[in-house]
């Protein structure tokens, strides 16, 4: 239960946001999801600092998403140079004889791109033509995929897909995971959308599902690297919210420039 309520509730709560809500009440709800997951991101890898210098970096983390919200003009290439330059004075104005100058430095750095950089882009597909469509399709791939994997790789799991990174991951359960995703998105695209491109779809939920696996297993090697098992407890039995999107943080800049790149606009 502990599991289950949670993930109900999250799933009621992102259905909602996505069928009623406008692209700048998405922005607003994003602004607390994003610090928070950024939050959790600096936590694990700078666990001994103290909760205000974390909090500095989850507000410089979140940066490009509030440059592309209140000043769009400047985009999210502006907000990722903004954020990148205050970390930079900031990690020089502490550099004091015996500090990491560089490690703290490469793994703040890595904090915007990983939660910021790749988050606002929920934003920017929010804001598209469908874009709210294609969320919950996006949604659906990378939740899909995380349920069939599990369940196919307990059920015919016999080869690992990377056992120094994630030793329950298994192949069989990534294809069934893909699988699952595909047929996730096919469904979804019939309610959601008046025509629908099969050519387009189908092999988009295959990249999709596999850019989520990825997503996971890098989560993965932050976390293994840092002796971490979840990144908060904020959805009790699920983790915290990097647990929850780490899949969908890779896949959403994916699907965002494949729709504009391939002109399904």
């Amino acid at each position: 239960m502990t599991r289950v309520l949670p993930g109900l509730v999250l799933a009621a709560c992102w259905l909602i946001l996505l069928l009623k809500g406008s692209v700048a009440i998405f922005g607003l709800v994003l602004i607390p999801m994003l610090g928070i997951g950024a939050y959790e991101y600096n936590k694990m890898v700078f666990s001994e600092e103290s909760f205000l210098q974390l909090l500095f970096l989850a507000l410089l983390a979140i940066l490009p998403l509030l440059i592309i919200l209140f000043v769009p003009h400047y985009g999210i290439g502006g907000g990722l140079c903004l954020a990148f330059l205050l970390l930079a004075f900031w990690t020089l104005a502490r550099y004091r004889e015996g500090f990491d100058i560089y490690g703290f430095f490469s793994r703040a750095s890595l904090g915007l791109l990983y939660v910021g950089f790749l988050g606002a882009h929920l934003l920017l597909l929010r804001g598209l033509p469908e874009g709210n469509a294609w969320l919950l399709v996006l949604t659906g791939i990378t939740a899909g995929s995380d349920t069939g994997a599990y369940y196919c790789g307990r059920a015919f799991g016999k080869h690992k897909l990377s056992p120094l990174i994630s030793p329950k991951k298994t192949i069989e359960g990534a294809v069934g995971g893909l699988l699952t995703g595909m047929v996730v998105s096919a469904v979804l695209a019939l309610f959601l959308f008046e025509t629908v491109s099969w050519t387009f779809l189908l092999p988009v939920a295959i990249v999709l599902g596999m850019v989520g696996i990825c997503g996971d297993l890098c989560e993965s090697v932050i976390k293994r690297a840092t002796g971490t098992k979840d990144s908060g407890t904020l959805l009790g039995g699920h983790g915290g919210i990097l647990d929850r999107a780490d899949s969908i943080l890779f896949a959403a800049p994916v699907l965002y420039y494949l729709l504009l790149a391939l002109g399904t606009l």
